[in-house]
C-alpha cells in the first residue's frame, strides 16, 4: 500500500550535545540547574521525558538527607514498573560526593502483593535508621490515610509524575500534600514531564503551588542538545472505514513503531482488540510464529525482512509478562535489532523506555494531553543513527451518516487543539517586552544579520537557553510576582486553556465572519479571568496579551515555513527565522496586530490537506447548527473593551464603523441596551 501524506509539524533541532554533557559533579543541564535549587522546602521540577530527573531527585535527595538535616527520603511513583528508575546508582563514579543507594527491602515497587497491603512496611521504614523508601503513589495514600501526615514529619516526600495529583477532593495524593504543605514539616520534591497540570484540573491549589520554586527545561532545551536526534514531526491522519485497513498507509515496516491501539470504548475500535492486534500482523506480512525466549511475533515482509513484534495487547498474562521482561531486557537498550515493532493499549507509555523508537502510532483520540505528551515522549529519546521521529494520530474521519457525528467532530476540534499545542510545547521559549527608546540590545541574544535596531521591534534568540526576547509595542507588563511567573513559567498552562475551549476552537475553524479579537480578547480574555481570578484586572490583560502573543507568533511564524519562504530556512532555524521574519515584514510589532490574527488560520489550512472537502463541509455544517450569536457574558466583555476604546479615542465605538472589531464592540453594547430594556419594561 502506498505511503500517503500526513499533514504535520515539522521542528527542526540543532543537535549540540549540551543537553547531554556531564559537569564536574557528573550532572546534566537540567540536573544541575535543579541541583542549584536543593535547598527550597518545596520544588517542582517541569522537565521532558528522557532529561533525568530521577538522576536529579537522586542528588537533590542526598543534599537534604546529608546537609540539610532531614531524616529520610520518601519516593512515590505512580505504577511498580517506574520504581526501577530508582535503582542504585554508583554517582561518585561520576564525580559526585555520595551514592544512591536504596535497601533491597525498602523498594517497594519490587515487592510481592498489593499495594495496600505494603502499608507495614511504610512504617517499619519510618522507624528505622535507613534512609531511601520507595513506593507506589497508592502505597503512600493508604499509608497517610492509617498514620497521619505527622508520622512524616522531618522528611523528604518526592512526587515523580505529578500531574496523576489534582487539586480536587476526590483525589487523596493531592488532598494529602495540601496536608503536607500546611503541616510544613516535610520538604517536597514533584516530578513531571507533563506541562499540563492534571489538564483541566489544577495539581494543587493556587496558594499551594504558589510556595513551590519551579525548575523549568523545555522540549525545545532537550532535543536540541541532543547528539543524534535532529527532526521531530507531529501529525494526524484521518481515515475511513476501518483503521487496521489502512494502517499500512502511514505505518513503515522500516521505523522502529510502537502503536497504541484504540480504547475499546472508543469509535476507532472494532471492539475486538485481539483481532486488530492480528490484522495489524496479517497486514505487515507473513507471520513465522513466536520467538521461544522473548514472545516476540516473528513476521517476514513482502521484502523479505523479519521483523519482531511484542504484543504487548493480550490479556494472557503468563504471554504478556513474557514479552515485558524481554523489553526489559539490557539489549532492548543496547540493541537496535532486539525489537521492531510494540503494539499496546494501556501499556508502553509512561515511564516506558525504548529509545529506539522512531515513531509513535496512535490510533484514536486521546482526551488527556498529558497522555499525549507521555506518548510522544516515547519517541523523543535520543539514539545513536536516529535522526528522525514522528508522532501520528489516526483518527476516524466524521461521516454525516453516523449518529455520533458530534462525537466524531468533536474528536477532530481535539486532535486540532492537541497538535496546536505541541507546537507550543516544542517552541523556544517567548520572553516579551514592551517595545520603547529606552531598549537595548540584551547579552547573548542574537539579533539577525542586521543586528538590533533601535527603531523597530526586536527579535533576538538565546541558542544556548532555547529563548526568544522580543519586543512589542503597547505591550502590558505584568505587575504582581504572580502575574510575571505565570508570564515566564506558565504561558503553555494558559494557551491549553484556549486551544481546548471549544467555542473558541470552532469559531476560529469554521466562522468566516469572525473577527478574531473576539477570539484573542474576549475568549481568551475570559479564559485567563476565570483561570486566575485572584489577579487584577491590569495584570490579567497582561498574561492575556503574553499568551496570545506566544501562540500568535508561533502560527504566523509555522505559516511562513509551510509557504517554504525564502527568507525561512528548513533547518533547525527555521521557526527562528519565521518569527523574526513576520516582524521584520509588519515593521512595528504591536499588541493590536497581534490580536488582529485569528489564532487557528493556520490549523484550518492544514486540516484542509487531511480531510477531503466533502468531509470537511461536513464538519462546518454540524458546527454552524450550534453557533450561538453572543451570549451575555460576551456582551459584558465586548462592553468592557468598548470602554477602554472610549479611553483611548475619546468616543465610542460605532456600529456603523467599517472595522469589524470597533463594530463588534458596538454590538456589546448594543445587546446589552436591549436586554436592559427588556428588563426594565418586564
Amino acid at each position: 500500500m502506498g505511503h500517503k501524506a500526513i499533514p504535520h509539524v515539522s521542528v527542526n533541532y540543532a543537535r549540540t550535545g549540551r543537553s547531554k554533557k556531564s559537569n564536574e559533579l557528573g550532572m546534566r543541564a537540567m540536573q544541575e540547574r535543579a541541583y542549584e535549587k536543593r535547598g527550597e522546602q518545596y520544588l517542582l521540577i517541569k522537565s521532558p521525558p528522557a532529561s533525568g530527573k530521577s538522576r536529579a531527585l537522586m542528588f537533590v535527595a542526598l543534599d537534604k538527607l546529608h546537609n540539610q538535616g532531614l531524616k529520610q527520603a520518601i519516593i512515590v511513583v505512580p505504577e511498580k514498573s517506574i520504581g526501577a528508575s530508582f535503582n542504585d546508582e554508583p554517582l561518585t563514579q561520576f564525580g559526585f560526593w555520595a551514592d544512591w543507594q536504596v535497601e533491597p527491602k525498602w523498594n517497594l515497587c519490587n515487592a510481592p502483593g498489593e499495594d495496600g497491603g505494603k502499608v507495614n512496611s511504610v512504617k517499619a521504614f519510618l522507624a528505622s535508621d535507613d534512609k531511601v523508601l520507595v513506593c507506589t503513589h497508592a502505597t503512600l495514600r493508604f499509608a497517610v490515610d492509617r498514620f497521619g501526615v505527622a508520622a512524616f514529619d522531618h522528611r523528604l516526600i518526592a512526587v515523580d509524575e505529578f500531574h496523576h495529583v489534582s487539586a480536587n477532593p476526590d483525589n487523596k495524593l493531592g488532598a494529602h500534600l495540601g496536608q503536607f504543605i500546611a503541616r510544613d514539616k516535610v520538604h517536597i520534591v514533584a516530578m513531571t514531564g507533563s506541562y499540563f497540570r492534571g489538564d483541566a484540573e489544577a495539581v494543587l491549589s493556587p496558594t499551594d503551588e504558589s510556595r513551590f520554586e519551579s525548575v523549568t527545561y523545555t522540549y525545545y532545551e532537550q532535543l536540541n542538545g541532543y547528539e543524534y536526534l535532529k527532526t521531530l514531526d507531529i501529525g494526524y491522519y484521518f481515515y475511513s472505514g476501518a483503521y487496521s485497513d489502512e494502517i499500512l498507509s502511514v505505518l513503515d515496516p522500516n521505523e522502529k513503531t510502537i502503536i497504541h491501539i484504540p480504547n475499546v470504548n472508543s469509535r476507532e475500535s472494532s471492539k475486538d482488540k485481539i483481532k486488530e492486534v492480528e490484522h495489524i500482523i496479517e497486514e505487515l506480512g507473513h507471520w513465522k510464529g513466536v520467538d521461544s525466549e522473548t514472545g516476540f511475533h516473528r513476521v517476514e515482509t513482502s521484502a523479505g525482512k523479519i521483523l519482531k513484534i511484542a504484543d504487548l495487547v493480550d490479556d494472557d498474562a503468563s504471554k504478556r509478562d513474557k514479552v515485558s521482561a524481554a523489553l526489559r531486557l539490557p539489549e532492548a537498550k543496547e540493541n537496535r535489532d532486539h525489537v521492531d515493532i510494540i503494539i499496546a493499549l494501556g501499556m508502553a507509555k509512561e515511564g516506558f523506555d525504548w529509545i529506539w523508537c522512531e515513531h509513535a502510532l496512535t490510533v484514536g483520540y486521546r482526551s488527556s494531553l498529558t497522555e499525549i505528551i507521555q506518548i510522544i515522549g516515547r519517541a523523543t529519546r535520543d539514539a545513536k543513527g536516529k535522526t528522525h521521529a514522528r508522532f501520528t494520530n489516526l483518527i476516524a474521519e466524521p461521516d454525516a451518516e453516523e449518529e455520533a457525528v458530534v462525537d466524531a467532530v468533536n474528536d477532530t476540534l481535539k486532535a486540532i487543539a492537541a497538535s496546536l499545542l505541541m507546537e507550543q510545547v516544542l517552541a523556544p521559549r517567548f520572553n516579551f517586552t514592551p517595545k520603547n527608546s529606552q531598549n537595548g540590545p540584551i547579552e547573548g541574544y542574537d539579533y539577525g544579520e542586521n543586528g538590533y535596531d533601535p527603531k523597530a521591534s526586536n527579535v533576538g534568540f538565546d541558542e544556548s537557553s532555547g529563548q526568544f526576547q522580543i519586543e512589542i509595542k503597547g505591550l502590558v507588563e505584568p505587575k504582581s510576582s504572580e502575574a510575571k511567573r505565570i508570564c515566564e513559567e506558565d504561558l503553555n498552562e494558559v494557551i491549553t486553556a484556549f486551544v481546548q475551549d471549544k467555542t473558541a476552537l470552532e469559531r476560529g475553524l469554521f466562522d468566516k465572519e469572525i473577527v478574531p479579537e473576539e477570539l484573542t480578547q474576549v475568549r481568551m480574555g475570559k479564559i485567563v479571568k476565570d483561570k486566575f481570578p485572584e489577579l487584577d484586572e491590569e495584570d490579567q490583560e497582561a498574561v492575556r496579551q503574553h499568551a496570545i502573543a506566544a501562540l500568535n507568533l508561533t502560527q504566523k511564524a509555522k505559516e511562513l515555513v509551510s509557504a517554504g519562504d525564502d527568507a525561512v530556512t528548513s533547518g533547525n532555524t527555521a521557526l527562528i527565522d519565521g518569527v523574526r521574519k513576520f516582524a521584520m515584514d509588519v515593521r512595528d510589532l504591536d499588541i493590536d496586530l497581534i490580536d488582529r490574527i485569528n489564532p487557528f488560520s493556520e490549523a484550518y489550512a492544514i486540516l484542509a490537506k487531511a480531510m477531503n472537502e466533502e468531509r470537511l463541509k461536513q464538519v462546518a455544517a454540524v458546527i454552524a447548527t450550534k453557533r450561538i450569536n453572543l451570549t451575555l457574558e460576551e456582551a459584558r466583555e465586548l462592553a468592557r473593551r468598548a470602554l477602554k476604546f472610549k479611553q483611548e479615542r475619546g468616543r465610542l465605538p460605532a456600529l456603523m464603523a467599517p472595522d469589524p472589531w470597533e463594530k463588534r464592540m458596538a454590538e456589546g453594547i448594543a445587546f446589552l441596551q436591549k436586554k436592559t430594556m427588556e428588563a426594565t419594561n418586564g
